[in-house]
């Protein structure tokens, strides 16, 4: 076996995977700690030594993985997500780009690239943005419609939360979230005792309708990612596949005097 594949063998191995993913769990609550002054003053040194520590492992792996894999290493989206993670780690700690660096904490995110069932999550999340785009402008238009229906119903109250269809809107996309609609609705059926139709047609359609639309969507998505067929075999099986049938092609060529 070539070297290339031994080291493929070992970083893609899930022993491999383990490690890794106990690196990241460790190197994320240390990063956490360093938010603790206290913590910093007693153990500031060890937080530093199991960042740096992480840091070379994460290094290390990513370029072993590139070497197993080459080229085909980018085909890969979350191999690319590992590749920028660590990256913005390898930023210089002092001058302007060491705000960006702050971001090292993002290392925690590759728990979801190494975690099956976390990727299976996010690409279906991925997968429904198409659909979840277009729920979102439909919420967008009745947020407006609702708007200014609420302006031209509700501007006589005096209340401010309708004096113009800015704060309509605003108020309504508050409504929508259900942060405190039932105290708007109150206060509006002191002077408008049928305020409550507009409240109560608004959120059967704005909030339980859209909002079950939006579940569907995401469960249709994880549905079908769920019920992918099989990633094809990689190139390495398909060549010894390949050098099978031609040792078994051979074998059926050769005269039966000269096997015996």
């Amino acid at each position: 076996m070539a070297l290339r594949d031994r080291v493929r063998d070992v970083v893609d191995g899930k022993r491999c995977q383990r490690m890794i993913i106990g690196v990241i769990v460790v190197n994320a609550v240390a990063l956490g700690c360093e938010t603790s002054p206290a913590l910093v003053a007693s153990y500031g040194g060890l937080f530093t030594v199991l960042d740096h520590a992480a840091l070379v492992i994460f290094v290390a792996e990513l370029a072993a993985r590139f070497y197993a894999h080459r080229l085909r290493f980018f085909r890969d989206p979350w191999n690319c997500f590992d590749f920028v993670v660590v990256g913005i780690s390898l930023l210089p700690a002092a001058g302007p780009l060491s705000v960006i660096r702050s971001l090292r904490i993002l290392r925690a995110l590759r728990l979801v690239a190494m975690v099956p069932s976390m990727r299976r999550v996010v690409t279906a999340l991925v997968k429904s943005i198409p659909g979840l785009l277009s729920l979102s402008g439909l919420l967008v238009l009745l947020l407006y419609v609702g708007s200014v229906v609420a302006f031209n119903l509700f501007r006589a109250s005096g209340d401010a939360r309708f004096d113009d269809l800015g704060s309509t809107i605003l108020t309504l996309f508050q409504i929508t979230t259900g942060d405190s609609w039932s105290d708007v609705m109150r206060d509006l059926m002191a002077t408008q005792p049928l305020a409550w139709i507009f409240f109560l047609v608004y959120l059967l359609v704005g909030t339980f309708t859209m909002l079950n639309l939006f579940i569907a969507v995401v469960c249709s998505a994880m549905e079908s990612e769920t019920q992918a067929p099989p990633s094809p075999p990689d190139d390495r099986l398909l060549g010894e596949i390949k050098a099978l049938r031609e040792e078994v092609r051979a074998l059926r060529l050769d005269p039966v005097g000269d096997r015996g």
